[in-house]
Formats: C-alpha cells, sequence, structure tokens
C-alpha cells in the first residue's frame, strides 16, 4: 500500500515540475490525458555474438489510478510522438512503469 495519497502522486508527475501530458488510450476506448514522467533512456542489449548494440528504450512513470487496466497494445501519445505499450508494471507504491515501442 503506498504511502503518499493521491494528491501527493499527482504532485510528483505534475507538468509544472518533472511531468509532460500525455494522451492515452485503453485499446477499444476513449483518449485521456495524464500525466508522467517520460524517459527515452539508451540500454544495452546483448544481441549475441559478444557485442552489444545500443537502443532507446521509452518509458513512462504515472499514477496506477490514471492507467489502471493498462495492457499491451494500448496506446500513448507522448510529446506528438505515438507509442504502444508493450508492459505496464505497477510497482505497489500507486506508481506504474509503462514499457513503450515507438510506432
Amino acid at each position: 500500500m503506498a504511502v503518499e495519497t493521491a494528491s501527493d502522486l499527482a504532485a510528483f508527475v505534475s507538468t509544472n515540475d518533472f511531468g509532460v501530458s500525455a494522451s492515452y488510450t485503453v485499446a477499444g476506448g476513449s483518449a485521456v490525458t495524464i500525466s508522467g514522467i517520460f524517459d527515452n533512456n539508451i540500454i544495452e542489449v546483448e544481441a549475441g555474438g559478444g557485442v552489444p548494440i545500443a537502443v532507446r528504450q521509452p518509458r513512462f512513470l504515472c499514477r496506477t489510478a490514471d492507467v489502471a487496466s493498462a495492457a499491451d497494445g494500448d496506446a500513448i501519445t507522448i510529446n506528438s510522438t505515438a507509442y504502444t505499450i508493450r508492459m505496464a508494471d505497477e510497482d505497489g507504491t500507486g506508481m506504474s512503469q509503462l514499457i513503450l515501442e515507438k510506432n
């Protein structure tokens, strides 16, 4: 159970500080605007052959309450770029990390 309140979590991902707005759409549903923290870090992936390659791993950290039914195949648009959600990972603190794939 989360220690922070819903308003504490909302402040954490607020667009006033670190957050950005995103348009989240459950497959077959309507779009809603949510806030979260977007990262698009470079990670190393072992592709075989002994030489790792670098790839981007876009992800979006947001309140679980905003994406309670997030699943593989849902859509999210961040900074005018469309992504497909490939995994939703709820961390048990009231926050979820969405692993994304650029369309």
